[in-house]
C-alpha cells in the first residue's frame, strides 16, 4: 500500500486547506490570529490573509471519528527530544518521505463542553521509516553518539516479530537510552522539515493530515506526536499510537522492511496507553486513522 506521488490529493487538500497565503504565516502569526477568533494577518510577503479551515467534514470521516468518540480529558505525554517549531502550516507533510500512505484526522473537543473546539491550531511530527525525525536526523540516528536511536546497534530480527506478552508499564523513560521524559525544544540540526506540519481545526473542531506510516526506532513502539494550541497556550501534548497486527502489515512491505530489529511494542512501551491507540481503516492504497483529543482550552483542570 505505497502512496502514489499525487494520489488525489488535490481533493484531501481542498478539505483540509487553509486559504492562499496562510502557510506563509508561520505558526507564531496562526497562533495570533486563532488567538483573536477573526481578522486578518500579514504574512512574510506583506499579503494580507485570514486563516481559515475548511468547514466541511467527509461522511467517512465522521463515521470514523464518531467510533472514537469520547469527552474525558485526553493524558499529556512527553512531548519528547525532537519537537521544535517547524513552521509549515500544511496538510501534506510528507515531501518525499516514501512509505504507507495515512491519512490522520484529529477533532479536538473541549473537555468541559464536551464540543467542537473550533480554531485550535494542531501540530503533529513524528519519524520516517528509518527511524529519524527532520531537523534532527544526526541526534535521532545515533550518529551523534555512535549509536542507533535508542543507544547500541539494534539487533537482529524480522522488522515486525511478535510483540512481547504482558501489560504495558508505566510511564517513564524509554529503555535502552531512548529516553523521552520532559525536555525542551530542540533547536534543529539540520534544515530538513519533512513529517512535520500545523493545521487549524474547522468548524467541527476537525483537522487532517497526509503523511506516511510512521518508523520507529529503539526503545518506543511506534507512534506519532501532537501539540494543541489554544491562542498562546499549549493545551495537550500527547501521542498517538496504532494497532500491532497494523504496524507488522505495514513493515512487512518496503521501505519499512530495510530496517530490522525492532525492540519495543505497545505492551512494553513505558508510555503507550489504550486511549492512544487510533482507529484505522483502510483507505485506497493507504489507510485512514482518526482520533479525538479532549482539552482543558480554558487551563482550568477540568
Amino acid at each position: 500500500m505505497r502512496h502514489g506521488p499525487d494520489h488525489h490529493e488535490g481533493q484531501r487538500v481542498s478539505r483540509r486547506r487553509l486559504i492562499a497565503g496562510v502557510g506563509s504565516i508561520g505558526l507564531a502569526g496562526l497562533l495570533a490570529a486563532c488567538g483573536r477568533d477573526s481578522g486578518p494577518v500579514t504574512t512574510s510577503t506583506g499579503e494580507t490573509v485570514s486563516p481559515q479551515a475548511s468547514a466541511s467534514t467527509s461522511a467517512d470521516l465522521a463515521a470514523l471519528l464518531g467510533e472514537a468518540n469520547t469527552c474525558t480529558l485526553t493524558a499529556s505525554t512527553t512531548q519528547g527530544p525532537y519537537y521544535f517549531d517547524a513552521d509549515k502550516i500544511r496538510s501534506d507533510i510528507r515531501e518525499d518521505r516514501a512509505g504507507t500512505r495515512l491519512r490522520v484526522a484529529i477533532r479536538v473537543q473541549d473537555s468541559e463542553q464536551c464540543g467542537p473546539l473550533a480554531n485550535a491550531v494542531v501540530e503533529i511530527w513524528h519519524c520516517d521509516a528509518d527511524g529519524l525525525y527532520s531537523g534532527a536526523e544526526a541526534l535521532s540516528s545515533g550518529a551523534s553518539s555512535g549509536g542507533s536511536p535508542g543507544g547500541g546497534s539494534p539487533p537482529g530480527g524480522a522488522p515486525g516479530g511478535n510483540p512481547p506478552s504482558g501489560n504495558p508499564p508505566g510511564g517513564g523513560a524509554a529503555p535502552g537510552g531512548g529516553a523521552e521524559g520532559s525536555a525542551a525544544d530542540l533547536t534543529p540540526t539540520d534544515d530538513k522539515r519533512y513529517l512535520r506540519g500545523a493545521q487549524v481545526t474547522n468548524s467541527d473542531g476537525i483537522v487532517e493530515f497526509t503523511t506516511v506510516w510512521p518508523g520507529w526506532y529503539r526503545g518506543r513502539t511506534t507512534h506519532i506526536h501532537a501539540m494543541v494550541h489554544v491562542g498562546d497556550d499549549r493545551v495537550l501534548t500527547t501521542q498517538m499510537m496504532f494497532d500491532e497486527a497494523l504496524n507488522s502489515t505495514v513493515y512487512a512491505a518496503a521501505p519499512y522492511s530495510a530496517h530490522t530489529g525492532r525492540d519495543t511494542f505497545n505492551d512494553n512501551d513505558t508510555i503507550y496507553a489504550g486511549t492512544m491507540l487510533m482507529k484505522v481503516v483502510e483507505d485506497g492504497d493507504g489507510y485512514l486513522s482518526a482520533i479525538n483529543f479532549s482539552v482543558d482550552a480554558d487551563q482550568d483542570g477540568t
